[in-house]
């Protein structure tokens, strides 16, 4: 199972499905919980990491009845650091269980939709997700499974300053929630750096998936909440809820201006990437960012049905350097060779895609 997780670029929270799914591709929720009587993992020595490790061990059966089928545990330590930067690209693991391996792991079900992180920069960071615009859903089961493990296990908590996080900016609910957008027409028509100038006012972040607040490959944008302390669950989710409808009212203006001022320009991008994905034998990894952007957007507006939506996740991380070494068992591969690999995969998925090509 484990090396089909690594393999498998369908992931359940990457499909056009949910509410917004134009301009929302996904829904996240973290929380952050800490063992009372252990030092937070960037105190704590390898014994004392251990023990989070086997308490935590001990409480995953009881999760069953909230994942509905056993969750798979992956240690760092027994990956190969390419294992452990393909869980990174697919956004189950952070960078600390990737530099730091010892006695860190992380739980997963088969959908890759929920997953435990053990000893990160907390000792137990719950990680829930679904497609579209929906915080309802992983809350109440990121809920369900922090309930179980209080049952379970000796959580650190204060009456005054809430849950006990390693970070200051985690203190209180120990919750994040982060959504992640496709934002091509603000971005198109310059304005996405309002949307990221204006966001900490609003106690939010907006950050590029992929690449920097100057060059954002993709157009793929994170936004999630900065603080914790002093708000409750809700106030944080409805404040994140009402600038992510805002964005989302400003993406689809953007679009609609576009559709009808550029509309020639416009579908002549669209379908050069369609065409470039479905015949070129080199691709690189920026590249294909620039296309499925452009590809996505066609879709979203009805501009092609050539290919079916459900492509663009698979075509995504199949994007990804360290998946395509993975998937070849090789990781010293040219970046010729890469990019061969890739334009290979873009090429079957659109092919394992087709649909009628009629207008």
């Amino acid at each position: 199972m484990r090396e089909a997780i690594l393999q498998d670029n369908r992931l359940s929270w990457l499909q056009p499905e949910g509410a917004d799914n134009d301009v929302v591709l996904a829904s996240r929720i973290l929380l952050s919980r800490n063992l009372r009587d252990i030092p937070f993992p960037n105190r704590a020595d390898l014994h004392e990491l251990g023990k989070v490790e086997e308490r935590l061990a001990g409480a995953i059966p009881a999760l069953q009845a909230v994942t509905e089928e056993p969750m798979l545990v992956m240690e760092m330590e027994k990956l190969s650091p390419l294992q452990r930067e393909v869980l990174r690209e697919k956004q189950l693991i952070s960078d600390r269980l990737m530099r730091s391996p010892q006695h860190r792991a992380v739980y997963l079900t088969k959908k890759q939709d929920i997953s435990l992180m053990v000893n990160e920069d907390d000792h137990i960071r719950i990680q829930c997700i679904t497609a579209g615009l929906d915080l309802a859903k992983p809350l109440k089961k990121a809920f369900a499974i922090d309930d179980i493990l209080e049952e379970q296990l000796d959580i650190a908590f204060d009456e005054k300053m809430g849950y006990l996080t390693s970070s200051p900016t985690n203190l209180g609910t120990g919750l994040r929630a982060a959504v992640l957008l496709h934002l091509p027409g603000l971005v198109f028509t310059r304005n996405v750096s309002n949307i990221i100038n204006i966001s900490p006012q609003l106690g939010l972040a907006v950050r590029p998936l992929f690449g920097d607040e100057k060059e954002q490959p993709g157009c793929l944008f994170q936004i999630a909440n900065q603080l914790t302390l002093g708000y409750s669950e809700q106030e944080l989710i409805d404040n994140l809820r009402g600038a992510v409808t805002e964005i989302v009212a400003h993406e689809r203006r953007a679009r609609k201006a576009l559709a009808l001022y550029m509309k020639e320009r416009l579908e002549d991008e669209v379908w050069r990437a369609f065409g470039t994905l479905s015949y070129a034998r080199l691709l690189s990894e920026k590249e294909v960012l620039e296309l499925l952007s452009r590809l996505r957007l066609g879709m979203d507006l009805k501009l092609i049905r050539g290919v079916a939506p459900e492509c663009y996740g698979q075509m995504l991380l199949a994007s990804r350097t360290s998946f395509l070494q993975n998937l070849a068992a090789n990781e010293n591969l040219s970046k010729a060779e890469i990019d061969r690999l890739r334009a290979q995969h873009m090429r079957r998925i659109i092919e394992e895609h087709q649909v009628s090509l009629e207008e």
